[in-house]
């Protein structure tokens, strides 16, 4: 198995304090206690999957700069503009890149250089032979193997083609709070499951789902719809 760990999760909680420190700090100042959290759960993560799979190969990937789809709209992630970082993340950052040959690009973000990856190392060896490690439920939207590393979860999905079509398109009516991505407020699961009822084809998907926009935003459909796919569809092709 070859592993794409999407690491930009475990570098910032690597940062962050356990709440069972008892800090009223809840940052670390220290760059070597960041990295000996980061090591530990990278590290049982690695573990973890060793004992289901036979891991030939590991590519961490984190830290991409300049993400595209902030030039398409200035709400993306604008719920995110106060946000304070914590101060050691940079740091942390480049210490991936150097100590576990960390890949990140310009103008997209991690995920969508993970997406290619995965596309490109399955498409040569296989689907079943490469696994996406990551918290982000955005990797849904491919037919891919994927691992949630959360205590909470802990599981490896099997996205299927069918799985996957309808996850991105259920998620063009969602939308993604984390992202500040919402065309279609009040509507979530229940309604896409009724208006994608019929579907099994991506035209049929398409048509339903641009009957919605065009319900919801008359002339400015087409420049909606595709605004909303841009900024939620993962690039394969960078």
């Amino acid at each position: 198995m070859i592993l794409l760990i999407d690491a930009d999760s475990l570098v910032y909680a690597a940062c962050i304090r356990s709440k069972r420190e008892g800090s009223d700090d809840k940052f670390y100042r220290n760059i070597e206690d960041s990295i000996a959290k980061f090591d530990e759960q990278y590290m049982k993560i690695v573990n973890d999957l060793e004992e289901l799979y036979d891991i030939e190969k590991i590519y961490t990937f984190n830290g991409s700069k300049g993400n595209f789809r902030k030039l398409l709209t200035k709400t993306y992630k604008a719920n995110r503009n106060d946000t304070v970082l914590p101060p050691l993340l940079s740091k942390m950052h480049q210490f991936v890149r150097k100590e576990y040959n960390g890949l990140y690009a310009y103008g997209v973000e991690t995920d969508d250089l993970v997406a290619k990856y995965w596309h490109d190392i399955s498409s040569e060896v296989g689907r079943d032979k490469v696994m996406i490690v990551s918290i982000d439920k955005d990797y849904k939207q491919f037919p891919c193997l994927i691992y949630n590393y959360h205590y909470k979860h802990r599981v490896v999905y099997d996205i299927t083609e069918q799985d996957a079509m309808y996850n991105f398109y259920e998620q063009m009516i969602m939308g993604d709070g984390a992202d500040n991505v919402n065309y279609f407020k009040g509507k979530g699961k229940a309604y896409a499951k009724k208006l994608y009822s019929s579907c099994n084809t991506k035209f049929c998907y398409v048509k339903n789902l641009y009957k919605l926009f065009k319900e919801q935003y008359k002339g400015k459909a087409k420049q909606k719809y595709i605004e909303c796919y841009n900024l939620l569809k993962l690039r394969t092709k960078i």
